[in-house]
C-alpha cells in the first residue's frame, strides 16, 4: 500500500467510526462560497446571478478596498447580493508588493495596515466571518533578507485590533513558496498566529492547490488546521475546476466533517484560478463568461456529488 493510500484507509476509519457514534455531528452539509476575485472587472451583478443559478448562497468578496475611493460599497453591495439570494462568507484580502506586511519599506507595511482596518470593517458591514490575510506579498518568492517574518506579524498586531473591534476573523492563509516568500504550510500559520500573540489573529485560510505543493498530505493538514481553519479553497490538482484533475477530493470532505468544519460560520471556497504563476493579474482582467459558467457549473456540482457520496458512506461500502 502506497502511503498516501495507508493516510486516506486511516482517515476513512476514523470517519466513520466518528459517524456511528455521533450521527448527528455529521448531519449538517458543508456551507460552500465562491471567491469572485478571479471573475475580474464583471460586473458583481452578473457574477451573483451565476452564483446563485448554481445553487450558492455565499460569495467570498473581493477584498478590492485598495484606497478610500475604490471597491464595493456597502449598501449597493449589500443589494445586489439580496437581489440574489446571497450572503457574504468572507473578503479574500489581497496582499502584493503595495501592501505588504513583511516589506522592508515602511510605507508598504503602513498600506497594509491601512488596508487590513478598511477590508476588515468592510466584511463586518457586510456581515462576514472573515479577512484572509497573507503575511508576505504574493507574487514574489524572494526574501528581502532574513526579517521578514519579524516585520510582518509585528505590522499585522499593529492593526489586529480591528478584528476584535469588528468581530471579524483574521484568517492567516500559507501559500505556496513559489508564490510567497514566507509561510507556506498550516503548521508555519500557526507558528505566525502563535508570534502575533492578539486575539483577533486565530485563525487559518487553507488553500489545497497551495496544500498539495508544501504538505505532505492535505486531508492530514486539514486535520492539522482543526478548529482554526475557517475557510478553505478549492481547485483541483491543476488548479481548474474541481473533478479535472487527481486531487483526493472525497478524503478532503471526511477530514473536514472530522474538524466540525460542517458548521455556522465555516466554509469551503471553490478558488480554480489556473496553473501558472502568480495569479492576481486575474483581478483586473475581463473574463470569458461562458468558460465561468462552464467552471462554476463544474465545480460546484461536482464538490456537491463527492460529498453525497462520502455522506453516503458506511463500513460495507
Amino acid at each position: 500500500m502506497q502511503n498516501v493510500d495507508a493516510w486516506r484507509e486511516e482517515i476513512r476509519k476514523e470517519y466513520l467510526t466518528a459517524k456511528k457514534q455521533d450521527p448527528a455531528r455529521f448531519e449538517p452539509r458543508l456551507n460552500m462560497s465562491w471567491s469572485n476575485w478571479g471573475f475580474g472587472l464583471e460586473d458583481l451583478d452578473d457574477s451573483c446571478a451565476r452564483l446563485s443559478a448554481n445553487g450558492l448562497e455565499y460569495i467570498e468578496l473581493h477584498g478590492n478596498h485598495y484606497g478610500n475611493d475604490l471597491g464595493y460599497q456597502v449598501e449597493e453591495t449589500k443589494a445586489v447580493l439580496k437581489r440574489h439570494g446571497l450572503k457574504t462568507s468572507g473578503v479574500c484580502g489581497m496582499f502584493s508588493d503595495d501592501n505588504d506586511l513583511s516589506s522592508n519599506r515602511p510605507i508598504q507595511q503602513q498600506e497594509a495596515i491601512d488596508y487590513i482596518r478598511r477590508e476588515a470593517r468592510f466584511t463586518a458591514a457586510m456581515g462576514g466571518h472573515y479577512l484572509l490575510v497573507v503575511p508576505g506579498a504574493v507574487g514574489r518568492s524572494q526574501a528581502y533578507d532574513a526579517y521578514e517574518i519579524e516585520r510582518s506579524y509585528r505590522a499585522l498586531r499593529l492593526a489586529a485590533d480591528v478584528f476584535t473591534e469588528t468581530g471579524v476573523k483574521a484568517a492567516i492563509e500559507p501559500i505556496r513558496s513559489a508564490e510567497v516568500s514566507i509561510v507556506h504550510t498550516v503548521q508555519e500559520a500557526v507558528e505566525y498566529i502563535e508570534r502575533v500573540d492578539h486575539p483577533g489573529v486565530a485563525h487559518i485560510n487553507g488553500d489545497v492547490y497551495h496544500m498539495q505543493v508544501e504538505e505532505p498530505n492535505i486531508p492530514r493538514a486539514i486535520l492539522e488546521a482543526g478548529k482554526r481553519l475557517v475557510n478553505l479553497h478549492l481547485a483541483d490538482s491543476n488548479r481548474r475546476a474541481l473533478g479535472e484533475g487527481s486531487m483526493d477530493v472525497d478524503t478532503m470532505i471526511m477530514a473536514l466533517y472530522l474538524i466540525g468544519h460542517n458548521a455556522p460560520g465555516r466554509f469551503v471556497t471553490p478558488e480554480p484560478l489556473g496553473p501558472g504563476a502568480g495569479p492576481y493579474p486575474a483581478r483586473n482582467g475581463m473574463p470569458d463568461p461562458k468558460a465561468l459558467d462552464a467552471l462554476v457549473g463544474q465545480t460546484v456540482s461536482y464538490f456537491r456529488e463527492r460529498e453525497d457520496a462520502v455522506r453516503a458512506m458506511t463500513e460495507e461500502n
